[in-house]
C-alpha cells in the first residue's frame, strides 16, 4: 500500500488494482472504490454499511473511540451547556453560530412560522383515537409538501433558508397536535410570547383558558435533549433522508421518510423501550435477576440503553444527560422506584467487568427516557421528541446533498443468493 493508494490483489487471477485514498479533515481516511465494479466486475459486501462511507459531509463528526461528537466543529458539550437548541439549529442550517441579532431574528421567524395551515387539521380528523403520534406526525409532515409544493424545485440560498426554517418551526406544532389528536384533547395553538422549547411543552400540557406552569429546569432539560439529538452523522434515519434527497424528492417527503425510520425500536424508539423494560423489572429486588439474564449467553434478554453501535468508550451525550437528570430529579423532588431501579442497574453496569469489557455503558437513551418521564411526557411521545431535535440535522443533510454539483441516486448493490435461472415447464 503506497501513501495515497491501496492495492487490491485478486488471488484467483493474480490481477492487482489500485484505488485512491481520500483524506478526511479529522478522522479516518477512506478508500475510493467508486470504480471497483468497472475494473474488477465485483462489488464489496458490507452488511449494515459498518465500514462504508456513503457521502462526503462537513456537518457532523463522531469519534467513537474517543467518545467525541461535534456539530460544524463545535464540541457537543459546549453547545449543550452554553448554547440553546435554536443556536444549534441555526449552526446546522447555516454553518456558523448566530450573532445576537441573527438569533433574535431567527427566534422571531420560528415563532411566526410555527402555525400550520388550517387544512392540515382536516387530515388529523381522519385518524382514529389512539393512533400513534409518530404515524400522525409522519402523515402531517408529508401533507405539508402539498401546501408548499414549490419547495420541490429550490435553487437560491433564500429559498433553501425559507424551506428549512419553515419545517423546523412547524415540526413542534405538528408534534403537539399529533399527541392532542391521538388522545382526543383540544388543540392548543402556539403562543407568540413563548420560546421554542417552552412553546412545545405549553402546547403539550395546556388546556384552553387555563394557566400551565413550566419550570425553567424543565425547559432547559428538554432544550438540551433537542440539542443532543440535533444530528448524528449518517445514522439510519439520516441515510433515509439523504437517499430520498438523491431521487429529487420533496424535502418534506424526505423528512417524513426520516420519521418513519426513526420510529424503529432500534433507533428513535429505544428510549421508550428503556422505560418499558424498567417498568417490567419493576422493583429493586428483581434487578440482580435481570442482570444475570443479560450475562447469560443462552438468554435472548438484553438490557436496553446500554452500549452503542458507534461509541466504543462512552457516549458523550449520555454524560451530559446524566447531569441534567440529576439536576431535574433534585429540583423537582422526583423520587420513584423506577428511578431507583435505573440507578441500581447503572451502578452495576459501570462497575461490573462483564459490562466494562464489552463497552456496555449507559447510552443517551438510558438517560433521556428517564428525563422525559420526569417531564411527564407520555412514552408514545418519546420518539416524537427525537424528531423535533433531529429535524435541523435532517434538513442540513438534505440541503448539503442537493447543493452538490453532481448527485448520484442512492443505489446499493447486493450479493445474490437465490436460484440460478430455471428452465420453465411448458
Amino acid at each position: 500500500m503506497s501513501r495515497d493508494t491501496v492495492t487490491l490483489t485478486n488471488n484467483r487471477d493474480g490481477k492487482s488494482y489500485e484505488f485512491p485514498i481520500l483524506d478526511a479533515t479529522v478522522g479516518p481516511s477512506v478508500i475510493d472504490i467508486s470504480t471497483l465494479y468497472k475494473e474488477t466486475k465485483m462489488f464489496t459486501y458490507d452488511e449494515g454499511y459498518t465500514s462504508t462511507a456513503s457521502c462526503k459531509s462537513d456537518i457532523t463528526y463522531i469519534d467513537g473511540e474517543e467518545g467525541k461528537l461535534m456539530y460544524r466543529g463545535y464540541d457537543i458539550a459546549y453547545l449543550a451547556k452554553k448554547k440553546s437548541f435554536l443556536d444549534t439549529a441555526y449552526l446546522l442550517l447555516n454553518g456558523e453560530l448566530p450573532t445576537k441579532e441573527e438569533l433574535e431574528n431567527f427566534t422571531i421567524e420560528m415563532k411566526k412560522r410555527s402555525f400550520v395551515h388550517e387544512g392540515v387539521k382536516k387530515l388529523f380528523d381522519s385518524f382514529p383515537d389512539g393512533a400513534h403520534p409518530m404515524a400522525i406526525l409522519s402523515a402531517g409532515v408529508s401533507a405539508l409538501s402539498t401546501f408548499y409544493y414549490n419547495h420541490l424545485d429550490i435553487k437560491t440560498k433564500k429559498e433553501y433558508t425559507e424551506m428549512s426554517n419553515r419545517i423546523v418551526a412547524k415540526i413542534p406544532t405538528l408534534a403537539a397536535f399529533s399527541y392532542r389528536y391521538s388522545n382526543g384533547l383540544p388543540i392548543i395553538y402556539p403562543d407568540m410570547n413563548k420560546g421554542f422549547t417552552e412553546n412545545f411543552l405549553y402546547m403539550l400540557r395546556a388546556y384552553p383558558h387555563s394557566y400551565v406552569e413550566l419550570k425553567p429546569i424543565e425547559i432547559k432539560a428538554l432544550d438540551t435533549i433537542f440539542t443532543l439529538h440535533a444530528d448524528h452523522e449518517q445514522n439510519a434515519s439520516t441515510t433515509a433522508v439523504r437517499n430520498l434527497a438523491s431521487t429529487n424528492a420533496h424535502p418534506y417527503a424526505a423528512i417524513s421518510a426520516g420519521i418513519g425510520a426513526l420510529w424503529g425500536r432500534s433507533h428513535g424508539g429505544a428510549n421508550e423501550s428503556v422505560i418499558r423494560q424498567l417498568e417490567m423489572i419493576g422493583t429493586l429486588d428483581r434487578v440482580d435477576e435481570f442482570i444475570a439474564r443479560a450475562k447469560d449467553k443462552d438468554d435472548p434478554f438484553k438490557l436496553m440503553g446500554f452500549g452503542h453501535r458507534v461509541y466504543k468508550n462512552f457516549d458523550p451525550r449520555a454524560t451530559i444527560l446524566k447531569n441534567i437528570r440529576n439536576e431535574l430529579m433534585g429540583e423537582l423532588g422526583i423520587s420513584s422506584e423506577l428511578v431507583e431501579v435505573a440507578n441500581k442497574i447503572e451502578k452495576i453496569a459501570l462497575s461490573d467487568e462483564y459490562f466494562i469489557s464489552r463497552s456496555l455503558y449507559p447510552n443517551i437513551d438510558f438517560y433521556s427516557g428517564l428525563i422525559l418521564q420526569a417531564l411527564k411526557i407520555p412514552k408514545e411521545m418519546f420518539a416524537v421528541i427525537f424528531v423535533i431535535g433531529r429535524t435541523p440535522g435532517w434538513i442540513a443533510q438534505w440541503s448539503e446533498l442537493n447543493q452538490q454539483k453532481t448527485i448520484k441516486i442512492a443505489r446499493p448493490r447486493q450479493l445474490y443468493t437465490g436460484s440460478k435461472e430455471r428452465t420453465p415447464e411448458y
